[in-house]
């Protein structure tokens, strides 16, 4: 057994509290000291690192077999390519948290950066001139937490809900590091349906990642296979008439990022008008899964998407 190996075997033994706090001072000094050295030199490091202590934890294999099941006609050499990949784009994501100041360089009024490029530019000035409530959807791909700057440079201020890493030290960084910096934020917990709700009666655009296990949510499929799906979005579209956009990041070769805006979704409606929220988040699935099969390896499949636990059917 490796060191690293033994290292994760002595980890998963330690009592919970003692271990979070291990877990997340570790990752804590990690990013300090990843934060001295060049942003290519850090991010360059984080990637080769993750790519050999990936593999040693359970979740690696809970992302072969998802993408075993998703992409059926791929070589096993191509799967644990991907997933090796994901690995090294993970690191990437959690080290540019450290390095967010300097990497978004966009200006819109040049239209030009050097590690960001930006399509779909009119939609972005479009919703930032509309005195109306949007949504704006992604998933967990690329650096997605660069979305709402994007907007913020655009005049286009969103408030991004967001679920906290499980580990309260990292999260607790991670919440200090985003705000201001990206718009509000709202931790996904009760209540902050709620809180959507009010930023969009008052006119206000929203962020909502969509591409998560929701647990007793709508029954969808997601690469042919079941799932749950959230219906927070359609619903909140049903009840406020409000545009929805499509919006993703692309992480590209060198530190370079494509952000992107969709034109808005034409809703699939019930014959009273109404929206349709089992197929609404139906398309919002269709949608993030034609973005993943693009790039695969910038999307997180060490989660359990596919894991239906539903035992009763939502009202819709």
């Amino acid at each position: 057994m490796s060191f690293a190996r033994q290292a994760v075997a002595r980890l998963r033994r330690i009592p919970g509290t003692v271990s979070e706090w291990l877990i997340g001072q570790s990752a804590l000094l990690v990013m300090k000291t990843l934060r001295r050295l060049p942003v290519d030199t850090a991010l360059d490091f984080a990637d080769r690192w993750a790519r050999r202590l990936g593999p040693l934890f359970g979740r690696h294999r809970v992302a072969l077999d998802n993408l075993r099941q998703a992409f059926p006609e791929k070589p096993e050499a191509e799967i644990q390519q991907i997933a090796s990949d994901m690995w090294g784009h993970m690191a990437r994501l959690a080290g540019e948290y450290i390095f967010l100041d300097q990497i978004f360089d966009f200006d819109p009024e040049t239209k030009s950066g050097r590690r960001i490029e930006v399509k779909g530019e009119a939609y972005f000035l479009r919703v930032a001139a509309e005195k109306a409530p949007h949504i704006i959807f992604t998933g967990h791909l690329g650096n997605f937490e660069l979305l709402p700057v994007a907007g913020l440079s655009f005049g286009m201020p969103v408030t991004s809900m967001f679920r906290p890493p499980n580990n309260r030290y990292i999260a607790d960084y991670i919440y200090k590091s985003r705000t201001g910096a990206m718009g509000g934020l709202l931790r996904s917990r009760s209540g902050a349906a709620l809180e959507l709700a009010r930023i969009l009666e008052a006119g206000g655009n929203i962020g909502v990642l969509v591409d998560q296990k929701f647990l007793n949510g709508l029954p969808t499929t997601f690469f042919g296979r079941p799932c749950e799906s959230s219906p927070l979005l359609a619903r909140l579209v049903r009840n406020f008439e409000c545009d929805v956009y499509p919006s993703r990041c692309t992480r590209l070769p060198n530190t370079r990022f494509r952000l992107q805006m969709e034109e808005k979704l034409t809703l699939p409606r019930l014959p009273n008008g109404r929206v349709d929220i089992q197929q609404t988040a139906q398309l919002l699935n269709d949608t993030v899964e034609r973005w993943i099969r693009e790039d695969p390896a910038q999307w997180m499949w060490f989660h359990k998407r596919w894991k239906v636990t539903a035992t009763r059917k939502l009202p819709i």
